[in-house]
């Protein structure tokens, strides 16, 4: 079995700068290559042409081509074209795409095309409730139309996706996962105090309300301080910097806890998470977030926000604290229970790790994963 993999973002030095979606699809691919499964990456929107390896994985990366007229459209046809080359080159027997902003849209192909949604923009448009420019909202559709099975990394993700655009199809659910042996507790140099944010500097992750959360928390608690580790974006209704927004929203005595590092490196972040008293991801919008996986996996305990795909993924009172974001009083309450009471903290450790293990290892969702695509080819 070969399967193709089409996508905007990867991890990798060679490549552009890469998220939580490159994280998930990188993890797939890596086991389905231990599991004897043949993997092709195509990268596309780069800023070099290059193939290469990279964990016994094929990656070619597209450089992006710029068309005088109807560019959105030439652009896939040239990229269709290809794929489609190595598709009978290659033997490949399925090609998978994401959802975001229908990169697939316009593609055909001779084998198979899998969709799997991890947040289009018009999911993430809904959940923040903004309206969607019109293009994506046609090239998401266009494309989700147009895929042979659609599969989910949530099931809340798919039923809101169904009826965003209008699907019929029948969604499946597989998780995202991670590898628990690359991902491991060590508690041993906890900073006391710290509580750790990480991920996109942007208002859809609830920065802005953990702002106002721990402007509670200094008060009741002087050893507090926060850390946010994550790369700024501008912020999509007012234009400006969000980190900026987020320092203009703490009061004076929080603003000098606060630390804020620039994005880092991925394979630093288990260092970040490793030294963390608490972390705390308070997100308005997510499909199956990497970041919880790895917070979890490393045994921390989590404060978390209580949306929709949280409840697939947390388990109140057990794996962590779920608390709306906008309820600041009761999240900086659970912050501050959590960095007084160390027990509790190993309790929701201990508990969420077991949770992943048994639900999201990166063995298990392949197989999953391996069956699915099997069912896809037999079709």
């Amino acid at each position: 079995m070969h399967i193709g993999f089409l996508t905007p973002e990867y991890p990798h030095p060679s490549l552009s700068p890469s998220g939580g979606l490159g994280t998930s699809i990188k993890n797939l691919a890596v086991k389905l290559v231990a599991s004897g499964v043949k993997v092709t990456v195509f990268v596309v929107f780069q800023n070099q042409e290059k193939t290469f390896e990279d964990h016994s994985v094929k990656i070619k990366s597209i450089k992006l081509k710029k068309h005088r007229f109807f560019g959105w459209y030439k652009e896939r046809k040239r990229i269709q074209h290809l794929i489609l080359k190595e598709i009978n080159k290659e033997s490949i027997d399925i090609i998978e795409a994401p959802d975001w902003t229908g990169i697939s849209a316009f593609m055909k192909f001779s084998v198979p095309l899998i969709i799997r949604l991890n947040g289009s923009d018009g999911y993430f448009c809904k959940l923040e409730n903004r309206k969607q420019k019109f293009k994506n909202f046609v090239f998401e559709k266009t494309a989700l139309k147009n895929a042979d099975e659609i599969v989910s990394v949530s099931t809340f993700t798919g039923m809101m996706t169904k009826k965003i655009f209008g699907l019929k199809n029948d969604i499946q659910t597989i998780h995202n996962s991670i590898d628990v042996d690359q991902f491991l507790p060590n508690n041993s140099e906890i900073n006391n105090g710290q509580i750790l944010y990480f991920g996109t500097i942007i208002r859809k992750k609830g920065v802005l309300e953990l702002a106002k959360s721990f402007n509670l928390v200094v008060e009741k608690n002087n050893n507090a301080n926060l850390l946010l580790v994550g790369k700024d974006a501008i912020d999509i209704f007012t234009k400006v910097s969000t980190i900026q927004l987020f320092y203009d929203l703490l009061s004076p005595k929080a603003r000098v806890s606060v630390t804020h590092l620039q994005e880092v490196p991925y394979h630093e972040i288990k260092s970040y998470i490793q030294h963390a008293n608490v972390v705390v991801l308070p997100s308005f919008a997510e499909a199956f977030p990497m970041t919880w996986l790895e917070t979890l996996a490393m045994e921390k305990p989590l404060v978390s926000s209580n949306i929709g795909w949280a409840n697939e993924l947390m388990v109140g009172d057990t794996t962590g604290f779920t608390v709306n974001p906008r309820n600041h009083e009761e999240f900086a309450s659970k912050i501050i229970e959590l960095l007084e009471n160390p027990k509790l903290c190993k309790s929701f450790g201990e508990a969420g790790r077991l949770r992943v293990i048994e639900n999201f290892s990166a063995q298990k969702i392949t197989n999953q994963n391996i069956e699915f695509y099997k069912s896809v080819i037999n079709e």
